[in-house]
């Protein structure tokens, strides 16, 4: 892997979203979100990302829930029960129980360019930045 970046799939219009998919050129559109098969999800719902990706880039799109954050550690931070901090320490934690670098190794290192799919907001921060710190400090990636 070459490249990695990191696209939120909410606060943005289906024009911009795919745009930058293009500008990446990535193989890859790696769908780490904890949900994402509810109308509220818009164009980035599961089986529809999963058919744009695929027709308009010609990427290839997963939802990989090993690297997705548990109910129990997202919905604190949800409702401002928990710190960014605090999330992050537990999320990091998660992530290294799950062994997600060689899991990410295995699964994902074909890949020349990929593209996280993430959750941040305006008011919001999302676990997909942390993951591509992780990922950054352990492979040789290209920002």
């Amino acid at each position: 892997m070459k490249n990695l970046y990191v696209l939120s799939a909410y606060e943005t219009s289906a024009e911009k979203f795919f745009e930058n998919l293009k500008q990446y050129q990535v193989d890859l559109v790696l769908d780490i979100r904890q949900k994402n098969d509810s109308q509220l999800c818009g164009f980035t719902k599961k089986r529809d990302l999963e058919y744009f990706v695929r027709t308009i880039t010609g990427a290839a799109y997963v939802h990989d829930l090993a690297l997705a954050p548990t109910v129990e550690l997202l919905n604190p931070y949800l409702k401002h029960w928990t710190s960014w901090d605090q999330y992050e320490n537990g999320y990091q934690a998660l992530m290294r129980e799950r062994d997600i670098l060689s899991h990410f190794k295995t699964n994902y290192e074909k890949y020349s360019g990929i593209c996280l799919i993430g959750t941040e907001t305006k008011k919001r921060r999302s676990h997909s930045e942390i993951l591509y710190s992780m990922l950054l400090n352990h492979f040789q990636i290209i920002k």
